[in-house]
């Protein structure tokens, strides 16, 4: 089996805790090489300021290749760009380009009067300033705002048109999914490369619950299984085996490049990396 080129999404810390835990990660992670990590943005724009620290200093301390995310949430065009403008200039040339969840308790994304008004237009801009590589998400379900799946698929299509270089999709729980989508995504023009997500279940009952918010389907067999892994105790075991199952598959059916989920907690993916054969490349120095 061909090793796959890995990626991986973490999070900017709010607290001190959460930055020692960020820093591990890093530290666990960074050794296998990664083709880039990004950094999130919270959902409104809670951690844009956090996000802004997390992309300036992981770019500097470790040399690692960064994207950061980006979104079109409370901001307005110039101040969007002058987010992106601050990252060029860190050494940043990456970004996942996203509308953005709307903050808590809102009714939906409603754009700032002098805003981007969805992500295509957020990525056209950014795809004239000619600084950036540009990621955008992938649903390869049915979005929850998504009248069907079609609409998902015609909506990529038109992030890619604006100027879009790859696609990163949102988790799911059999290769299967993927495979559909991806022939979907071909069939209807789609030629940029699309990166399966991968979630490795550090929760069970977290991820259950993340996957019936953002649409994902959740397998009957997966409910029972881990319902006997967690009255066993075993349910570490489980997941890595079942996201080491899922990548095989993924990768025999073709796909080259897998982006993973960390949520801050390396150790699953780092099991899962290492069943793949994607082992440590080089030691990570300098961090403060």
């Amino acid at each position: 089996m061909k090793k796959p080129n890995v990626s991986f999404e973490f999070f900017p810390p709010k607290s001190l805790e959460a930055s020692f835990r960020l820093w591990d990660t890093i530290h666990t992670l960074a050794p296998l090489g990664p083709r880039f990590v990004s950094v999130t943005y919270g959902a409104g724009g809670t951690t844009r300021e956090l996000t802004r620290e997390a992309v300036g200093t992981l770019h500097k301390a470790t040399g690692l290749n960064v994207a950061a995310h980006l979104t079109c949430v409370d901001a307005t065009r110039e101040e969007t760009l002058a987010i992106a403008d601050g990252f060029h200039k860190a050494g940043v040339s990456e970004i996942v380009a996203l509308r953005g969840d709307p903050p808590k308790g809102s009714n939906g994304f409603t754009p700032n009067p002098e805003g981007f008004a969805n992500s295509c237009e957020l990525i056209e801009a950014l795809a004239d300033t000619g600084k950036f590589t540009i990621r955008v998400g992938a649903y390869p379900e049915k979005h929850p705002e998504a009248a069907d799946r079609q609409a998902d698929i015609d909506w990529l299509k038109r992030k890619i048109d604006a100027g879009a270089n790859e696609a990163i999709t949102q988790f799911f729980f059999e290769a299967e999914t993927f495979f559909r989508f991806r022939d979907d995504c071909v069939k209807a023009g789609i030629d940029a490369p699309i990166i399966p997500g991968v979630l490795p279940i550090e929760n069970w009952a977290g991820v259950r619950k993340f996957a019936q918010a953002c649409g994902t389907a959740i397998p009957a067999w997966l409910d029972d299984t881990f319902d006997k892994a967690i009255r066993d105790d075993r349910q570490d075991l489980l997941a890595t085996a079942l996201a080491t199952e899922l990548c095989s598959e993924l990768i025999e059916g073709g796909a080259e490049d897998l982006h993973f989920y960390t949520l801050n907690r390396p150790e699953l993916t780092r099991d899962v990396c290492h069943a793949l054969g994607v082992t440590p490349k080089v030691e990570l120095r300098d961090v403060a």
